[in-house]
């Protein structure tokens, strides 16, 4: 079962759909065993909508900076 910390690490590319079958069963078994953890989720999905609110195409350096940021946290996962 995974920890905490791996489904923190784990947590954007599950929101973004971007993990295999067997790691996606994994983090929803954990969310089924924690609180926490679901709870973490929430918060995630709510910060994501809150993102897609704001407008487009002022934000370029920033989406940039935010892929960058994505990248190097999966090369260091």
């Amino acid at each position: 079962m995974l920890s905490c910390k791996e489904l923190v690490a784990r947590s954007s590319d599950f929101l973004d759909k971007q993990l295999s079958f067997r790691q996606r069963l994994a983090v929803r078994r954990h969310l089924l065993a924690c609180k926490n953890c679901r709870r973490f989720i929430k918060q995630m999905r709510l910060s994501q909508a809150v993102l897609r609110q704001l407008p487009q195409g002022q934000n370029a350096e920033l989406d940039s900076l935010a892929a960058k940021l994505a990248e190097l946290r999966r090369q260091h996962s």
